[in-house]
């Protein structure tokens, strides 16, 4: 299962990728609890998906709050930050194909 291809580690975030190409990467993460992501903004779209726990993702200052089966997408350029919400673990798929 891929829930189970990453750990948990005390106080941080990890960050495996899984895949990256000059189209686009894919990358697994946890977040233990307390721990997030701060306000950033991407040229590419960003598909967010939580396999395990909930996380609260922000989006150009509109809350969304996710638990595990579901996804969001994160248009390119817009401002985004991960609320922690207890511990989780997320796919963070980035998609720069039609772009050039």
């Amino acid at each position: 299962m891929i829930v189970e291809i990453i750990e948990y580690v005390p106080n941080s975030v990890v960050i495996k990728t899984i895949i990256k190409k000059s189209t686009g990467n894919i990358s697994v993460m946890s977040f233990d609890s307390g721990e997030g992501l701060t306000e950033k903004s991407s040229p590419f779209d960003t598909f967010a998906q939580i396999i395990e726990g909930k996380a609260e993702i922000v989006i150009d200052n509109v809350s969304h709050l996710l638990e595990s089966g579901y996804g969001i997408i994160i248009p390119a350029h817009s401002f985004n930050f991960i609320k922690p919400n207890g511990r989780f673990k997320m796919i963070s798929t980035i998609i720069k194909s039609g772009y050039e």
